[in-house]
């Protein structure tokens, strides 16, 4: 995430104006969870970063983003946990950022509490991003902020997934576009 990212992100949840908490889709090492933390501490809100913190496709041993410092040899997969709740605790978030771990699209489907502002970073293969926003942009209340990370509209700039979820968004009368930094979208419940 580049730090005017970051800053947007942090912009838009002191901007919230409806109740509820924030909640981030993808928290990885927790750079964006940060952003989100700090502004919501600042606004007495909270933030939940879901994550299953066993990264995507790309990060596994032998891939391009692949990260030889998380990965758990004993279990053969991606282990980000451990450095996420390192980042949150040397951040002064502990009471501010709720990890939730474990995937998406079951979470979502049994969550309850309506968000002021929903970021979706997660997996970036189409069926896990497609998954991502029908499980989640329902919980967002009228008036409150979708991001989307990764919005790539040029094929040849970055994948897919994110682009076609953000297009899915606009198409369907409930959101409208307010703001685009770098790859980072938001969009406003109407």
């Amino acid at each position: 995430m580049a730090v005017d990212e970051g800053e947007a992100l942090a912009r838009h949840v002191r901007a919230l104006n409806v109740p509820g908490p924030v909640l981030e889709i993808g928290s990885w090492c927790g750079r964006s969870s940060v952003y989100l933390g700090q502004a919501a501490r600042d606004e007495g809100r909270m933030v939940f970063a879901l994550d299953h913190h066993r990264g995507s496709e790309e990060h596994q041993l032998g891939e391009g983003y692949h990260d030889p410092a998380l990965y758990d040899g004993d279990i053969g997969r991606v282990d980000t946990l451990g450095a996420f709740r390192r980042t949150l605790h040397d951040a002064g978030l502990d009471h501010t950022v709720v990890a939730l771990v474990g995937p998406s699209e079951p979470i979502g489907r049994v969550w309850q509490t309506p968000l002021s502002l929903l970021f979706i970073d997660g997996g970036h293969a189409m069926a896990t991003a497609l998954g991502d926003y029908r499980a989640w942009a329902g919980h967002v209340v009228p008036g409150g902020v979708l991001a989307i990370h990764d919005v790539f509209p040029d094929p040849k700039d970055g994948g897919r997934p994110p682009y076609e979820i953000w297009k899915l968004a606009v198409a369907s009368g409930l959101f409208e576009t307010i703001e685009r930094v770098n790859t980072l979208e938001f969009l406003r419940r109407v």
